[in-house]
């Protein structure tokens, strides 16, 4: 499970752009990465949209956002187009990333049990450490909430 104060697990994973993204190759500058249980739901729509309006105030503050989930990269494009969003997302079909950070987790519904992502977000600082982590992630407000702990990281 990555915590605050630890170095962040590293990832390699497609982008829904055709690129990859390897979370090691971004030191330098901070960056958020946030996990969601699947594209095209109301509250991961939600979170979405949230981090893409305020990406102009991320990008100011030199933060780069990742969205990461276990859809495909195909999902992830059909996501982006339908919302028009502007923000990085990145497959994890194989759920490496959401096993290393911790996110793949048992969850209950009805009272049946399942696993699934825990909705999570973590800040890493341009060194690779968990500089803040936020879990069982409740969407109303959050997306202002990291971005507020961003730029202050990025001062």
């Amino acid at each position: 499970m990555a915590l605050e104060g630890q170095k962040a697990p590293d990832f390699d994973l497609p982008t829904d752009g055709g690129a990859r993204i390897k979370l090691s190759k971004l030191k330098g500058q901070p960056v958020v990465v946030y996990f969601y249980p699947k594209d095209d739901t109301s509250g991961c729509t939600k979170e979405a949209q949230a981090f893409t309006a305020l990406a102009p105030e991320f990008d100011k503050a030199g933060v780069r956002v990742i969205g990461i989930s276990p859809d495909s990269v195909a999902s992830h494009a059909k996501f982006r187009s339908k919302y028009d969003l502007g923000i990085d997302l990145v497959a994890d079909e194989e759920k490496k990333a959401i096993e290393a950070f911790g996110v793949w987790v048992e969850k209950s519904m009805y009272g049946k049990k399942y696993m699934g992502v825990d909705r999570s977000t973590f800040l890493i600082d341009g060194k690779g450490t968990i500089a803040r982590a936020w879990r069982k992630v409740k969407v109303p407000g959050h997306a202002e909430e990291v971005l507020e702990a961003a730029q202050a990281l990025a001062k």
